[in-house]
Order: structure tokens, then sequence, then C-alpha cells
């Protein structure tokens, strides 16, 4: 009898265990967790993630704040180097990290102890247990980890813009409303996206919005500025405030972004203003109003940064953006905090973009030292992770003379629609920012869909997030911005096991997915930097190209950045091709090559995602989306390479004048069609469009107006249109036997009144072009013989620009040469890339290229503005040009070469 207790517990430790096993349900152990008395809101966010993820697996769990650890074991200790209730608790033994760091290891009485260097470092150690407890579905017994980040700031971007304009606005002209950005009052949407963003270490947030102040902020001198009502001010306010108290807690800085000089609509129309005019120059009312409006910010909101965009609202590069940053946007600032007693001077992020942000820095830190600056990664796009020339000495200059240089990777036109998620790339080009740029943080933009935030362009009936979509590339760059030095096959190890767990696979299905991912992730940038026109979303890569962008780039405004920088060293299309005509050697990265390359990296794609395929057990209606944009990358690759060989073909009769070679041509581009008539089919119910930006400013592979040419559907007869007029052309060249276009028709004067006193000219061979100088036309294409210019100042044109006034009873073009080269002399052509406002006259695509040889000059190009029946205004920047003349707009304007430049004969007639 006296051995029954013992029998008696060892039944009942056997039934526990049954039930145990019958029911799935573990018996709880209690954990306490100890904070700081007086703790910081990112340290109680870091302890309530822990608790929440030890009571998902069974712990009952309190948080308790003391300022000394209670007696016992087993306690869960979090706080910052330094407090008192540390004091004694913490290894001695544990590593130095710098800031955010933090260590996590167990001490002599069993406590788990976190203590960070500062209160995200904190915030981070209980993110990286919440990790382990997630990962091995306990709280780990043994553990010791240091860790700090590489990245100073590592932040994504949200845009408050639009797939289309507000009615009577421009660009980037968006109020903060409930009717315009619905999402943006979803509370529940943000602590969604704000965890997101802690879970990845992410420690910034930007909102992008040209012109924000009007929606947040009323001044008491200019209270019609507002463009928004008061009850929706009111919700601004509140909005703003819970946003970015709640960033706050994740140890994420809110930065609004906004662009210069650009106007509320209110104030501009009672002052008679335009919201937007590059060609302005800065006036005291306007400078007034800005720094009242920032100063206004940054006393309402201290904790939030700013992100300044000198150019591409104002003029480019020039002394205007350094007073206007020194002079308007600094004092505000200033001002801002005096008002808000507040002494630490807050980081003002100077973005590089159409302004030289080395003079600007050089100008601004005696005045304002807390400066940083960013700089685009590959232009608006994802092309390589070996940047050079230029553009990376930009970033290494930058580097330099800030206190954090930032890069930005924006856009992602050549990605936009279909799934990335290649962890080689981005780790790569995240060492790239490190060793080659000198960056110490990272700015992301959404990987598509920038403009229409915060949906997917997925055919689905309930519309898609993209932070649900997308969560691997959110994942990845807030893995590398960490730490980009991680060893490769242990990540190879890491995704597989996380895309397995994501899709219900095994280890090696999901080590499949990755290289899925991996192989298609090449595709795309190799395509762009090797035969794109522009690294910037005035292209939209995954829709194609015409024959003519490929075989004559320079007439579409080619962005030569693209080549030198952002590619590795190489050879455009157009350039092997005079070389194979003049049996030179190849150097580098050619087009021949990539065509090959892109076609073996979809075909390993999609033997990747099908072998994965069958264990697929989780999410697999997502994975379905998945493997069919595996087929997208594949039909893509294959549109273009075909394309490209016919291309090269094309180009050798630019030299031959054999038809025969025109003929050879013909198979390669009529495969290229046929994989582009598959690529339609994958997309057309799987996708509501390719691009999410719908307006204007998209010009390749065609002009984008009102959402036209917005979907794969929309271009499969334009390039079946291409392929069957390249068959008419080359029967007309076998039958006539000859290699000229047809005739083109002068132009004819349109009737118009120069107002502005501007004396006139004929053009013609010999013509003086300027009032103050001798020069004189030595060559021109026929098609402008006759017209009638205006006579301009170069000297005055290069101090203060060109305007124009003149009246017309119709709607006309005004014909503008511009110099083919750039320099401070010369005014520089229109360009998507730095100036969002480059096409509202329609004058961003060159009409007709080497059109005009003056002695002296480079040769020049001819642009053409559209103006309406009344009184106009051509404004044009500082700088040399030619207004050429006025046309009707309804006269025909084909675009060709004229080849005045003696480089060769234009032969885009073949296609159009």
């Amino acid at each position: 009898m006296k051995n029954l207790p013992i029998i008696t517990l060892i039944c009942l430790l056997f039934l526990s265990s049954a039930e145990v096993k019958a029911t799935g349900v573990f018996k709880k152990n209690s954990r306490t967790i100890v904070i700081p008395a007086q703790s910081n809101s990112r340290v109680k966010f870091g302890a309530e993630k822990i608790s929440k993820a030890l009571s998902l697996i069974g712990y009952d769990v309190k948080i308790v704040q003391k300022n000394k650890l209670p007696k016992g074991k087993g306690f869960i200790v979090i706080g910052i180097k330094g407090d008192q209730l540390l004091a004694g608790v913490s290894n001695p033994a544990q590593k130095q990290v710098g800031k955010e760091g933090f260590n996590i290891s167990y001490n002599k009485n069993n406590n788990l102890v976190i203590e960070g260097t500062d209160h995200s470092g904190a915030l981070y150690g209980c993110m990286e247990l919440v990790d382990e407890i997630k990962l091995k579905n306990k709280l780990p017994e043994n553990i010791s980890v240091s860790d700090q980040p590489q990245m100073v700031l590592r932040g994504t971007c949200i845009g408050l813009q639009k797939t289309e304009f507000l009615p009577g606005r421009e660009i980037y002209e968006y109020p903060y409303t409930p009717e315009s950005f619905p999402w943006f009052y979803d509370r529940d949407h943000w602590i969604r996206y704000l965890d997101m963003m802690v879970e990845n270490r992410y420690n910034s947030l930007y909102l992008w919005n040209g012109h924000p102040f009007s929606s947040l902020v009323r001044l008491k001198d200019y209270p019609y500025a507002v463009e928004v009502d008061d009850e929706t001010f009111k919700k601004n306010e509140e909005v703003f405030r819970f946003l970015t108290e709640e960033a706050d807690k994740r140890g994420i800085w809110v930065i609004q972004m906004f662009y210069n000089i650009l106007i509320p609509k209110p104030f501009a129309d009672k002052h008679g203003l335009a919201t937007q005019d590059r060609n302005r120059p800065i006036i005291p009312l306007i400078a007034d109003y800005t720094r009242k409006s920032v100063a206004a910010f940054v006393e309402k909101y201290p904790n939030v940064g700013l992100l300044v965009a000198l150019g591409e609202a104002m003029e480019g590069v020039g002394q205007d953006d350094i007073d206007w940053f020194t002079k308007t946007i600094i004092p505000g600032v200033k001002d801002g905090l005096k008002a808000a007693g507040i002494k630490n001077e807050p980081p003002i992020v100077l973005r590089a973009h159409d302004t030289h942000a080395p003079s600007v820095m050089a100008a601004s830190l005696p005045l304002y030292k807390n400066l940083y600056t960013e700089n685009k990664f590959n232009g608006e796009a994802l092309t390589t992770y070996e940047p050079r020339g230029s553009w990376a000495e930009l970033h290494r200059e930058l580097s330099r003379v800030a206190p954090v240089h930032i890069s930005n990777v924006h856009i992602l036109a050549n990605l936009e629609p279909f799934r990335y998620g290649s962890a080689d790339f981005i780790q790569k080009s995240v060492q790239a920012m490190d060793k080659i740029y000198g960056s110490k943080g990272l700015h992301l933009y959404p990987q598509s869909g920038y403009w229409d935030w915060p949906y997917t362009a997925d055919k689905i009936k309930d519309r898609q997030l993209q932070i649900d979509r997308d969560w691997i590339w959110y994942k990845e760059w807030g893995r590398y911005a960490w730490n980009s030095y991680r060893d490769r096959n242990e990540e190879i190890n890491y995704w597989g096991q996380e895309l397995a767990a994501k899709y219900g696979t095994d280890l090696p299905a999901g080590k499949a997915i990755l290289n899925a991912y991996e192989e298609s992730g090449e595709i795309s940038p190799k395509l762009l930097r090797r035969y794109g026109i522009t690294d910037g979303n005035r292209q939209t890569l995954t829709l194609g190209m015409l024959m003519t962008q490929l075989i004559n780039p320079y007439r579409y405004g080619l962005f030569t950045l693209l080549y030198e920088s952002e590619a590795p060293e190489g050879e455009m299309i157009i350039e092997y091709a005079e070389k194979a005509w003049k049996k030179q050697g190849h150097i580098g990265e050619t087009p021949v090559q990539v065509a090959r390359e892109v076609i073996e990296h979809g075909k390993k794609a999609l033997a990747s995602i099908n072998e994965a395929s069958p264990s697929v057990t989780k999410d697999t209606e997502e994975f379905r989306r998945l493997k069919n944009d595996m087929y997208c990358y594949d039909a893509m690759a294959n549109f273009y390479a075909e394309k490209v060989k016919s291309a090269l073909w094309v180009l050798r009769y630019k030299y031959s004048n054999d038809v025969a070679d025109l003929e050879k041509a013909l198979p390669f581009l009529e495969k290229s069609v046929a994989h582009y008539t598959d690529l339609v089919k994958l997309t057309e119910n799987d996708y509501l469009y390719a691009n999410s930006m719908q307006t204007k400013q998209r010009k390749i592979p065609m002009r984008g107006v009102d959402k036209t040419f917005i979907h794969w559907t929309e271009m499969l007869p334009v390039f079946t249109k291409e392929l069957s007029h390249f068959k008419r052309s080359i029967d007309s060249l076998k039958s006539a036997n000859s290699g000229t276009a047809n005739a083109i028709k002068p132009f004819k004067n349109a009737v118009v009144k120069v107002l502005s006193g501007n004396e006139s000219y004929i053009l013609a061979k010999n013509a003086r072009i300027f009032t103050d100088s001798t020069a004189v036309i030595k060559d021109v294409t026929e098609q402008l013989i006759g017209l009638k210019g205006v006579k301009l100042n170069k000297a005055q044109q290069i101090k203060s620009g060109t305007t124009i006034r003149f009246s017309n009873t119709s709607p006309v073009k005004v014909l503008v040469g511009f110099f083919n080269v750039k320099g401070p002399l010369y005014l520089k052509a229109p360009e998507l890339e730095t100036d969002a406002s480059a096409n509202n006259y329609g004058q961003s695509e060159i009409k007709i290229m080497n059109s005009m040889i003056l002695d002296g000059y480079p040769p020049v190009n001819v642009h053409a503005y559209s103006f309406p029946a009344g009184i106009n205004t051509l404004t044009l920047g500082k700088g040399a040009a030619m207004v050429l003349g006025f046309i009707s707009e309804g006269q025909e304007m084909r675009i060709y070469n004229a080849g005045l430049d003696g480089k060769g004969k234009d032969i885009d007639w073949l296609f159009e």
C-alpha cells in the first residue's frame, strides 16, 4: 500500500500524456516578461509581440514593469543598455553592438535577457526572439545572439498617387481625400502594413505626394490654400497622428515627400498662377507660402521627416535649386522647430533628382547639419547589381558629403506587373549599394502597382493587396538591408524553407520555387539594360517594343545613362550590327548573348516551377498565379529574343542594301509575334493592366493617354500590323528593286501672328537663325525648307530662356529645334526621366532626327509642341534652341531620321 501514491502518479502522468496525444493540447508553461517601469513604447511593443507569440503555443504569459528584477528564475527581461532593471542581470561578456543592435542570451539564473543598444535595438531583439519561437514552436532553451543592422535607414514607400489625373489637375496633384485614397483612412490596413515593416526590420516609411501641406496644415496668412473640406482636414490630422504614433511604436520614422516648386490649386487660382511651371522663376509669394507651409508642418508633426525633391517640378540644375533649398526649405524647417521649442535638428532627405545635389549640399551644410541624400539605384527600374560610370560616381560623391546616403529602388517599370522574388539578384544589389555606392540606406518602392496602391494588377474579383502578393519582395530587401553579407548556401536553404512553408511543400520543392524566382528574375533586368530606350517609367518593358525602337533608339529619346552606368559594359543593338558589318570585335555583354541567355532563363524557370507544382498543398490559387507568371516571363523572353534576331538582319540591310537580308529577318519577326500571341493568352484573363502609370507620360512601346495601351491585348494588333507592313515593304523592294522610301511632303506654314515682337526668317540653306550670331544653315531636310521661323537672341536664351507669344485661329504645332548634345549652352530636350511635364504639349518625342546642320553647331532634332486655337505662349528653359515654324495640327508628321549627321539612312519606313 505504501507504493500507491507512486503508482497513482505514474497513472496520472500516463493519462495526461494520452490526453495530449488525443487532443493536441499541451499543458501551459508560465512566463513573466519584465520591462522597465518607465518603458519606451518600442520596448512595450516588443514585449507584447513576445507575449502573443508564446500565448499562441500554449504559454501563460504576463508582462510586469519593474525597476528591479523580482527574485526567482525563468524571467524574460527586456531593456536597453544602462537600464536599472538590467543592472547585474545581463551577461557582462556579451558582444558590443552599435545603433539598433541587441544581445539575447540566458544568464546564470536562467533568465532570458534581451538588451538593446537603444529602444529600437530592444525592439529588434524582441522580434528576433519572436522569429525563433515561430520557427521552433517553443521558447528556445539555449540562445545567444548579437546583431545589428548594416544599413542605417531601411525604408519602404507608399505613393499617394493615382493611375490617372484628377479633373483639372496635372501629375502629382492629389489632395488627401477619402474619395481619392480610401485606404489612407483604413487604420486596420495601416496596422497590417506597419506590422509587415517591423517584421522585416524596416525603420522608415516614405509617403510620396506632390504637395501634401494643403491637406495637412492650415496657414493663418493663406487659409485659402487648403485643398480639402473641414471634415476631411480633421480626418487627415487624426490619421496622420495615428500613423506616426503607431509607426513610432515599431521603430519607424515617417518621412513626407514633396516636389518643388508645386503649389495647391486654390492658391494658384487665387493668384493667377499655374500649379506647376518648371520655367517660372522663384517669386516671393510662392517662397513665402512654401516656407510657412514647411514651418507649420514641422511644428505640427515634429517627429515626421521631410524628403525634398528639388528637381522635376522646377527648372533643372542651377542656382535656383540652391536658393530654394537654402532660402526657403531649410529656413522653413528652422522656423517650425523654433515654434515647437525643439533644438535637435531632424534629418532632411535631399533627393538627388534633376538637381546637382553635391552643390546643394555644399551650400546647405553650413546652415543645417543633419542632411541626408538619396538617389535612384538603377533609375526607375532594376537592371544590374554592377552599376558603374557617372551614376556610380555621383552616388559615391553623395556618400562622401552626406552623413547618410540612401539608395532608392524606384518605380520598377521593367518589372511590372509580374511577380519578382530573386533573392540572389536582390542580395547582390544591396551589396552593390554598400561596396560600389557607399550607401547607408535603402528606400524601397513597391515591386509593381506604385500608382495603384494598395492593389496589384491581378485580375481577381476581390482586388489583391500588394503586401499579400509581394510579401517576398519586402522580405528579401528587408533581410539584406539588415545584412547583405549572408552565406549564399544558407540563404538558399532559408528561402527554400520560407517558400516551402508558404505553399505547403517539402524543402526541395521550396528550393525549386526559389530557383524559378531567380531564373525569371534575370530576364527583365537583362532585356531592359541591353535593348531598352530608358530606365524611366515612360517605357513599359513587359508590353514589348516596336521594331523601330530597336533599330533606331535615338529617335525615341534614348536615355544613354541606361547603357553607360546601369548595365555591364557591352553593346546596343545598333552598335553590334555596325561592328558585325565592319567585321570588328565585340565588347562585353552583347544583344545576341542576352537573347540566348533570357531564353535559357525562361526554360529553367519553367522547369523549376513545374518540378515544385505537384507537391503544393497550400495557397494553391496564388501558386497558380505565380506559375502563370513564369510562363509570362518565358513568352516575353522569347518575344524579345526573336525580335532582336530579326532586328540585326534588318540593320545589316542598312549597310548591305540587299533585300535578302530582310528576307532572313522575316521568320524571326514572325516567331516573335507568335510568342507575343502566347503572352496575350497568358495575361488576358489574369491581368488588368501591364503598368499602373496610365497617363500621357507613358511613351514606349506606345503613347498611353486615358488608359490606352495598358494591356497586351491592345499591343498585339500593333505588332501584327508591323509584321504585315514589313512583308509589304519586302515585296515592294523586290518588285521595284529600290531601297528608297515613299516621298515625304514638305510642311506648309500655318497662319500664326507672333505677338512677342520677334523677327522672322525663312528656313533654307545659308539662312541666319540667331540675331546675335553669324552662324548659318549648312544643310536642312527638304520637309522644313520654306517654313517661317522665329529669329531668337542666343545669349538671351542662355541667360533667361525663351518665351514666344502668338495667336492662331486653329490648332497648331510649333516646331522647335534642339541641338542633340548636352551642355550648359544648349536647351535640354524634353526628357520624361527628369521632367514629368515634358509631354504636356506632346513634345517629348523626336519628330525628325538630324534634320539640320548649322555652321559650328551639333545636328538638330525637331520636336513639336501642340497648342489650341487662341492666344498662346511657348515657354522654354534656359539654353540655345530654335523655333523653326508653325504648322497646322492636322498636318501629317512622319517620324524619321533625316540623316544629315552623316551616320546613315533612315530605314524605319520598312515598318510604318
